[in-house]
């Protein structure tokens, strides 16, 4: 099993090394198995990855390089991404505690992602607008130059992917903080990319603590962006300090997203994809439908059989096939689910089903926590307002159609919605009402490389994917080119003859 994993050395500039910040235990959710130790990163592997970022980025053999010869690089990490799936899913199984079912489903949508943006490359037009004088106006877009890259635990090779794809695409070098739990499969990446024959110093991967290496990368004077996904706290530290300098920032942070199911939905369909909204990856997700809204009409009866389905639901081991709900990440993560709920029995919560641990030896030694129901919460209680990042899921009734709109936006976060209803012109109406970034009807959690993805609120700032993804890493210069070949007439000078 060891040597299916990365050897824990970081990747700094083009070079595997050890790092020299604190040891970083990854340990296999499902039974608390050793994977790896990892030394982090420290001050000096952060500034030599800068440093190493710097050069790469400026030297001409890459910053000219013209936009299809830089797809050829990604599309060379895209046919590594695949040819290395089996193995990405097993490491990202064993680091995250995944389904590996899902991992799959990730390593495969990492390599599609840069393969999309290659394809941006070889499609993407700048801009010549029509000239209002004589000149010739045209606008071209350049690399930032460094870009820093945070990535979060529960999806990282996705992630990554949606980072680095578009980042490298631009022309820029990157630095790639993963998250300390989560650490082995940005390093898997790392080697890929490695292999696809990137020039040396356009990435480095170095997870260690976000208060030294997140804190370091984002005060540094040589990055010029910072792209972020993870909570709104630490979103919002980055970008005070990205504020001091005047640096872009993109942040993909928490959610609160609400499922709304109308009396004229289709029961079935809609259980099965709340069931898949709030529950799969063990609801750790940042667009889980956390809030469930359900019309009072039918409130009692879909409840019913929504608790029935989630008990129905094959708790186990992430490498069993039959398994739907895995491990939570980490005990630490855990102990702030179990708070959670704790909180919300204070609150006059019901639990309907779920609360505690599963029973029996399988699940003593792993991080494991039933799918969670409860209702008789209110929708300003901290239950319904704060993201728990775990399978707890809130139901609250409505009347109508208003009533919906309006328990859905009275919440700081905008990261999702969902509708599901037979009425077309309902769901139209709820989706221009409700303040969101991404509206699902009639299904869940679905997603497209081609679409942006975001939030509004307390969810974040700018857009990930989507052909505008590749140009929130570049810069736009404007020229103009005089056509008169005549001295402005301000100067008061003689034509030239």
């Amino acid at each position: 099993m060891a040597e299916q994993l990365p050897d824990g050395r970081l990747f700094i500039g083009g070079e595997w090394r050890e790092g020299h910040g604190a040891e970083i235990v990854s340990r296999f959710p499902a039974d608390q198995s050793l994977n790896r130790i990892v030394r982090g990163a420290a001050a000096e592997d952060v500034d030599e990855a800068i440093t190493r970022a710097e050069t790469a980025a400026a030297d001409p053999a890459w910053r000219r390089l013209k936009p299809h010869e830089r797809a050829t690089y990604l599309y060379r990490i895209s046919v590594g991404i695949e040819r290395n799936a089996e193995r990405i899913s097993f490491i990202q199984t064993r680091d995250t505690g995944k389904t590996q079912a899902e991992t799959r489903a990730l390593a495969q949508s990492a390599a599609n992602t840069f393969r999309y943006f290659a394809a941006a490359l070889e499609t993407a037009e700048e801009q010549m607008p029509p000239p209002r004088g004589d000149y010739l106006t045209f606008s071209c877009y350049e690399p930032i130059g460094v870009v820093a890259a945070i990535t979060p635990w529960n999806s990282p090779i996705a992630s990554d992917a949606q980072k680095l794809a578009p980042a490298l695409a631009a022309g820029n070098a990157v630095i790639l903080k993963p998250a300390s739990w989560s650490p082995l499969t940005a390093l898997e990446l790392a080697r890929i990319v490695q292999e696809a024959g990137l020039p040396d110093g356009l990435l480095s991967v170095i997870p260690g603590a976000g208060s030294v290496v997140g804190d370091l990368l984002v005060r540094h004077p040589a990055i010029g962006k910072v792209s972020f996904t993870g909570g709104t706290e630490v979103g919002r530290r980055i970008a005070f300090e990205a504020a001091k300098k005047l640096m872009p920032v993109s942040l993909e942070l928490g959610g609160k997203s609400a499922t709304i199911v109308f009396d004229d939905a289709d029961m079935t369909q809609a259980i099965a994809g709340v069931l898949f909204g709030i529950f799969s990856s063990t609801g750790q997700s940042c667009i889980a439908g956390s809030r469930l809204l359900v019309q009072r009409s039918i409130y009692k009866n879909f409840v019913q059989r929504l608790v029935e389905a989630a008990e129905s639901l094959k708790i186990g081991n992430p490498f069993d096939t039959a398994t739907q709900v895995a491990p939570l990440i980490h005990g630490d993560h855990r102990a702030s689910v179990e708070q959670a709920v704790a909180l919300a029995r204070e609150e006059g919560g019901r639990v309907l089903t779920g609360g505690k641990r599963p029973e029996g030896s399988v699940f003593d030694a792993g991080i494991y926590y039933r799918p969670t129901i409860i209702d008789t919460v209110g929708n300003q209680s901290r239950t319904c307002r704060e993201e728990i990042f775990g399978p707890v899921l809130a139901v609250l009734p409505f009347d109508d159609e208003a009533e919906a709109v309006a328990l859905a936006n009275d919440n700081p976060f905008g990261l999702a919605l969902g509708i599901w209803t037979r009425d077309v012109w309902r769901a139209s109406r709820l989706g221009a009402a409700v303040k969101t970034g991404t509206v699902w009807v009639n299904t869940y959690k679905q997603f497209s490389v081609s679409t942006p993805f975001g939030g509004v609120k307390e969810s974040g700032l700018g857009r990930e994917k989507g052909r505008d993804g590749l140009r929130a890493y570049q810069q736009q210069k404007s020229w103009y080119l005089d056509t008169s070949e005549q001295p402005h007439p301000w100067a008061g000078l003689m034509e030239v003859a």
